[in-house]
């Protein structure tokens, strides 16, 4: 059997490519929302970061966000998202250990 090629993107922070279920989608939705996507199926403009705060804070010092997304992102949503980014990391990982107990 042949084995499915993983679909890979960018992390907008580190610029590495990774496997696709090892980030998570930050969305700037058509009514200009931005929030996190971890089904990876919303609508809108999509930035994929890797599932770590380091790396979150380093797509905010960088202004990494405002450009994938093409919106200036404001300091409040950068410090809501750093919350959601936290609670939503150990979903993430929690997530992941259930896929790979599953295969």
């Amino acid at each position: 059997m042949k084995k499915r090629k993983t679909p890979l993107r960018k992390c907008v922070a580190s610029q590495e490519m990774l496997p696709k279920k090892e980030l998570i989608r930050v969305v700037r939705t058509p009514e200009g929302q931005i929030e996190i996507d971890l089904t990876g199926k919303k609508s809108g403009r999509g930035a994929y970061l890797r599932a770590d705060a380091e790396c979150f804070r380093l797509a905010q010092k960088n202004k990494a966000l405002d450009r994938a997304l093409k919106q200036p992102v404001p300091a409040e949503i950068y410090e809501q998202l750093a919350r959601d980014f936290i609670r939503v990391e150990h979903q993430f990982r929690e997530l992941q250990e259930r896929e790979t107990d599953d295969e």
